[in-house]
Parts: C-alpha cells; structure tokens; sequence
C-alpha cells in the first residue's frame, strides 16, 4: 500500500455524530482520540468488509440494485486511490472507516450514505482486525516454513559435526551441530501449530452484531462470513464487538516465537565469540566498531534479543488494556492496533532476515570439537558403561566422579587415561571401554528417536522435510 497523506484540518470540522453536541470537538481532542495515523493500514480490509456488507444489505432488500451497483464502483475508485497514494488521510474524520465513508460519499452521493446501515463501527472495526490478523498469521506461518527449511539445511550440512551439548552453560555431553539445530525446529514446529489454531479463533465474523445488540434488519451474517472466508459468526453481539482475545492470543504467540528467536540469537553471539569461535556469520549481519577496527560485532541477534523484550511488551499492555473494561465496547479499544500491528511488523522482519542469516552461517568444526574434549563430555558414558556391566548406576555415578578427579588433577581427558589407571576405580572396566570415551562413541550410542547419533538426526530431518511439504500452509489448509 502506498505511503499514507494525513491532512490536518485547518478549521473545525463537522462530524459525522455532532447532531447531538453543542460545540466542536477541539483540535487537541482531535489529535488525541484520532486513530488514522495507524489504523489506515486497515483500509484494504474495510473495504473488503464494505463490500461484502453492501452485497448481503442488496440480497436482502435492505438497499437496491442500484445503490450496491454504485458503492462497488466507489469503493473501487477509494481503492486504487489508497493504493497510488493519492487519497487523503483526513485527522478530523477520526480513523479508517470514516475516512473511506466520507470519500465514499463525496463520490456517489447518497448510496454512501446508506453502506452503513445495519452497522456500526464497533462490529466494523472488529471485522477489519480480525481479517488483517487472519492475513498476518498466514503469512508469519510461511516465513516459519522459510526459516525451518533454512534450518535443515544447515543441520543437514553438519550431521558429523560433533559439538558440546550444555547445561547450565557447562560441557555436559557431545551432540552433533545438527541435533542442536533440530531443538529449534522442533520449537518453531510449535510456534506454527499455537499460530495455526490462533487463526481458527480469529476467524470468526462480528458484523452483524452492530454497536452491541445486534440489529433489526434482516441480516444474513453467514452469508457474510462465507463471502469474507470466515469459519462462522460470532454468536453473541456484546462478544463479538468487545473481544480482543484473539489479539491477546496472537501476541502471546509471537512473544513465544521471539522467544525461541532470541535463545537462538544469545547462542549465535556466544559462538561467534573468540572465546567460543563455533560459527562465524556473514558480513551482512553484523557492524564494525567506531573505535576498534577489529570488531566484528552481532548486530542482528542482539537486536533480537532486544526486540524479544519489546514483543513481550506488547502482549502485557493489551493484557492491561483488556482487564478492566466492561462490556461491550469502549474507546479504550483503539489501543489495540498499534501494539498489533508493531507485533507484527517486528516479527515479519525477524524471521525474514533469520532465514536468511542462518544461510551465511560458517561452522568451525575444529574449534566445535576441540571444545567437546574439554569438560569430560564423555563421563556418563564411562558411568553407563559400568551400569551395564552390572554396577548399580549410583555406584557408577560415584567411580567416575572419583576418576574425573583423578584425570583433572592431572590434566588428562578420561579417554587419555591408560586402562590400569580407569581399572582402579572399577575392576569391572576393560579394554573395550575406549571405543565408549570417544566422542563419535558416544554420540552413536544414543541412537533412538530423539538422540543425537547421526543416523537418527538424518531421519529427523526427513521427518522434518515431509513435514513441511505436507503442511506448507497449514492454518489455510
């Protein structure tokens, strides 16, 4: 959509309501209760909603052939306007809906006038967000889809690439780079089913309910609902005009995906430090230092990081926003959007330049495996080895903490210690034990649906790849 004028009234201007008032809204009231300067991005929908309006208000008698005839073409025009960037965004008219309405109008006199019979604005608006949100969820599920094929991509490349797994950031076991990988997948795999049945809430129709109670007219809401693509109507007017559950809902969802980003992010910058030195990413995503001309720094994973806090912001203002309203609708409502469309914004943004950051990722496998040979990766390894020999895995767990104390006091890795030096803390072990403290020993010993041997990663994968060919859209499906 083309970028957006708002004019600023230079006198007071009538409004649509002020029958009822003595004196004009002041200017600042205006500019304060105005909603045009973000709610413009609706227009596309409004005048879809008008539309599909205006037919049911002809198929049932409530306006003529000529009038629907009439409203069509205007609301056409309003939309090749909008798109070109030639209409103008009048702040005195308030917000979206009057603004087209006004326009509408102008152009084709009083059929306009009639477009908003059997509804209000309250069950307009309603219709608009949750056709956008509809549109934002299918699409945010397509830029998933992009980053978890980016994902396999990678984690494809790097089924051999041993790598340290962590827990409390401390060299836990080996695992291999492209098991670590898949943990993010499976994450986002998540985040798309909580998207997908997020839009089954969404999709529900509230025109009709008109200001709160319904209307006296001779609706057809489900005709309505079917020519918009909605699942149903929403079955209580003072509902339908008043929940933004489903907004709630959605932001929840995209602060648990930021989330998941940013746990991403707080690894990449760990690894592309020389401390670490696992990955490196590519010049594009990151930014130099004003003063120090070897810094490469992580720009974009800090920013989201960053961005995480911001997404989670707005899900706790449109909790705050909801928790004290009666029903049915209150202005406090036109708070809603800004935090929805931020929401979206900055989570399109962040999964478009995430796919394509993970495809500039450069994997260090030395430095990944020179790090899982610190740590003593391999000692549960040697305490399963001799649970399966027949010692009680708590005495087990005891033997090798004492032969880790030995090979730390004397700076040696277990699979460096000779086998009279492992025999002393257990008779049981035998020469078959240093296949078992291998990296590669270990890693292909968790060979079962979830474990980080190669072969299980590979069918993870495919698992994967099959997943998202059969579900490349699957809230639409």
């Amino acid at each position: 959509m083309a970028s957006k004028k708002i004019r600023v009234p230079a006198e007071k201007s009538k409004n649509t309501w002020s029958g009822r008032f003595n004196e004009p809204v002041s200017e600042l009231v205006q500019r304060y209760t105005a909603s045009v300067g973000f709610d413009w991005r609706l227009a596309d929908y409004d005048i879809r909603g008008s539309l599909a309006h205006a037919r049911m208000l002809e198929a049932t008698g409530i306006i003529d052939a000529d009038d629907l005839t009439a409203i069509e073409l205007g609301l056409s025009q309003i939309r090749e306007e909008i798109h070109s960037g030639d209409f103008v965004w009048r702040l005195e008219l308030e917000d979206v809906h009057l603004n087209i309405e006004r326009r509408l109008t102008v152009l084709i006199g009083d059929a306009g006038k009639r477009l908003h019979t059997a509804r209000s604005r309250n069950d307009q608006v309603a219709t608009d967000v949750r056709l956008y949100l509809r549109d934002a969820i299918d699409n945010l599920i397509n830029l998933i889809h992009a980053m978890q094929l980016a994902l396999l991509d990678l984690a494809e490349k790097n089924l051999d690439t041993v790598m340290p797994g962590f827990t409390h950031l401390q060299v836990a076991q080996p695992v291999v780079f492209g098991h670590h990988l898949m943990a993010y997948f499976e994450m986002l795999k998540r985040d798309v089913e909580r998207l997908s049945d997020c839009r089954k809430r969404v999709n529900k129709l509230p025109l009709g309910a008109a200001a709160l109670a319904g209307t006296s007219y001779p609706v057809n809401r489900e005709a309505v609902a079917r020519e918009l693509g909605f699942d149903g109507v929403c079955e209580n007017s003072l509902d339908a005009v008043s929940d933004r559950d489903f907004v709630i809902e959605f932001c929840a969802a995209a602060a648990l995906i930021m989330t998941h980003l940013s746990r991403l992010s707080e690894e990449l910058i760990l690894w592309m430090s020389p401390s670490f030195g696992f990955i490196d990413l590519a010049d594009r995503f990151c930014t130099g230092s004003s003063i120090m001309p070897q810094k490469k720094n992580p720009d974009v994973p800090e920013l989201v990081r960053g961005k995480t806090g911001r997404v989670n912001g707005h899900l706790v203002a449109l909790l705050t926003l909801m928790k004290a309203q009666p029903l049915a609708y209150n202005k406090d409502n036109q708070e809603d959007k800004e935090p929805m469309f931020d929401t979206v914004d900055t989570l399109t943004d962040t999964l478009r330049i995430y796919a394509d950051m993970l495809t500039g990722i450069r994997v260090n496998q030395d430095a990944m495996r020179a790090a899982a040979m610190h740590g003593y990766a391999t000692a549960t390894d040697l305490a399963d080895y001799l649970t399966k020999k027949g010692m009680p895995f708590r005495e087990a767990h005891e033997a090798v903490a004492q032969a880790v104390r030995f090979a730390e006091k004397n700076n040696r890795d277990l699979s460096a210690l000779s086998l009279p030096e492992l025999q002393q803390f257990s008779s049981l072990i035998a020469d078959d034990i240093f296949a078992v403290l291998t990296l590669e020993g270990s890693i292909s010993s968790r060979n079962h649906i979830g474990g980080t041997a190669p072969a299980q990663v590979n069918a993870a994968i495919g698992r994967a790849r099959e997943w998202l060919s059969s579900s490349s859209n699957p809230a639409i499906r």
